[in-house]
């Protein structure tokens, strides 16, 4: 039986049937057989002989045939039940797994939060940073799998547009490395003071007390970067129906052109779109999975707050650590010792936030997060282009 997160990865390459994905079947030989007016043959005189081996010439027929794709809703054939298709897919089970732990790292997190909202332990690790963790290195293992896939590839130029990008973005973090921050910075810090005191202003005038700050501002950037994920993942759909689209716009292209293609090369051509859907959707998700639990972890260990109007957060001190003190009131005895081990492992745990501090975090998180956000912006503005002109002209 499937578990919960497993259904939901099914859900999304099989979902209701009236919002199913729809992709396009390739057509069979005799089909193109009878668009291109041909009879099945017996051996022919073109036929060679090698060997003893009769090697019968592929069949080609006219690129501008009368040809129109028949579609099939995914549900329909029950791509998670048959055997061949689970086989076609390919990374098929990478995206389910991928899937299946972002979801319950997700779920684990809400409750993690929800806890410690309530309960507000001093002392506990927080349990939720480590499958945030567990998750962005599982998504950066499957990022760098799909690049491997794409280098053994003969055909295609997937190769070249890796080791481009590659370069690309590696000669953007230079360049971020050895500007100024005068050019990089954009006076969010200076426009921000001059917003706030403008609305102390107004506020006072009209009788009513502000309440903006710096940690408004820090909050209201966390959920707009959460939203804007939530967002994107709404439109996963679309953005798929779109690729699997490209079968059908690949013949339609093929039909202006003049010559003959076998039937073979057809088939692939149209079929391939179809045992990539897979490969396409973990493009989609892995960035913003990485995206997404980076800015919950910038929210954990940056020490901010959800609230829109959080209280003053101070760092915690592990200094007149009760733990310490119970130390020496523990027995001697084999249960004590063993209280006596866990006691000092969560004080050297806890001892570690006084180097490890909420601010370091901070700032390296927000790093990665606005980085992630940049090359995703980056490779989305790219491909809009490369669509909207390039493959057209």
């Amino acid at each position: 039986m499937n578990s919960l997160p497993g259904l939901l990865a099914d859900l999304d390459l099989c979902q209701a049937r009236c919002d199913s994905l729809r992709w396009y079947l390739h057509p069979t030989e005799e089909e193109l057989r009878i668009l291109a007016g041909k009879q099945q043959k017996g051996k022919s005189k073109k036929d060679r002989k090698y060997n003893g081996h009769i090697e019968n010439k592929p069949l080609t027929i006219p690129k501008d045939i009368d040809l129109h794709l028949k579609t099939k809703s995914i549900t329909e054939i029950d791509a998670l039940d048959q055997p061949f298709y689970i086989s076609a897919l390919h990374y098929f089970p990478e995206y389910q797994w991928l899937v299946d732990f972002t979801v319950a790292a997700t779920v684990v997190y809400l409750i993690t939060e929800a806890y410690y909202s309530w309960m507000k332990p001093s002392q506990e690790m927080n349990i939720s940073i480590v499958w945030c963790l567990l998750v962005l290195a599982f998504a950066i293992k499957i990022l760098f799998s799909l690049t491997t896939h794409y280098f053994k590839v003969e055909e295609g130029g997937e190769r070249s547009v890796c080791v481009t990008f590659g370069f690309f973005f590696f000669v953007k973090a230079m360049t971020i490395l050895i500007v100024t921050e005068n050019y990089l910075e954009f006076g969010l810090e200076s426009g921000f003071s001059n917003f706030s005191e403008s609305a102390v202003q107004f506020f006072e005038k009209q009788g009513l007390e502000s309440q903006m700050s710096e940690a408004t501002f820090d909050t209201i950037r966390l959920w707009i970067i959460i939203l804007l994920c939530a967002l994107r993942l709404a439109m996963m759909r679309s953005h798929l129906q779109a690729y699997l689209n490209l079968a059908q716009k690949c013949v339609d292209q093929m039909k202006k052109e003049v010559g003959r293609i076998s039937t073979v090369e057809l088939q692939k051509m149209v079929a391939r779109v179809f045992y990539y859907l897979c490969i396409i959707a973990l493009q989609y998700v892995a960035p913003l999975v990485m995206l997404l639990h980076m800015t919950l972890l910038l929210k954990t260990l940056g020490n901010y707050s959800w609230g829109i109007y959080p209280e003053s957060v101070s760092d915690s001190s592990v200094e007149n650590n009760p733990l310490s003190s119970s130390i020496n009131s523990e027995s001697s005895s084999e249960d004590g010792k063993m209280k006596v081990t866990v006691i000092q492992l969560t004080m050297a745990v806890a001892s570690l936030k006084n180097i490890f501090t909420p601010l370091l975090f901070r700032g390296l998180l927000s790093f990665l997060t606005w980085w992630i956000a940049v090359c995703l912006f980056s490779t989305s503005l790219f491909g809009l282009f490369y669509h909207q002109y390039l493959t057209v002209a």
